[in-house]
């Protein structure tokens, strides 16, 4: 999962010809701290996340929407044995994006 986001925000990244240590800096964290992100090694928050789209002007699902394809689609195939924790990071990940959703709402960022 955090593999899925890293790859999706760094494609985002490049499409708009930043570098890695610009993002962090945007966003207020270490490049460090960002590559692992990236890399799919640091789990990302959602208030990372919020920040990451807002540089990247798009909205946190079309970073999260990576996430939405893949995994159906290799559970329908049945290329993927699904665990039950790998379907606790999903109920966790939808739960996470519904407070964040609510709460950019309220915020009226959406």
């Amino acid at each position: 999962m955090n593999e899925l986001l890293g790859s999706r925000i760094k494609s985002l990244r490049t499409a708009n010809g930043m570098t890695q240590e610009q993002m962090a800096d945007q966003i207020g964290i270490s490049r460090q701290k960002y590559a692992r992100i990236e890399g799919g090694s640091n789990n990302i928050t959602l208030e990372i996340l919020s920040k990451i789209a807002k540089v990247l002007g798009v909205q946190v699902g079309d970073i999260t929407r990576v996430l939405d394809d893949a995994p159906v689609m290799e559970y329908r195939a049945g290329i993927e044995k699904v665990s039950s924790e790998k379907i606790i990071d999903m109920l966790d990940l939808f739960y996470a994006n519904k407070h964040l959703h609510a709460k950019l709402q309220r915020n009226n960022v959406v």
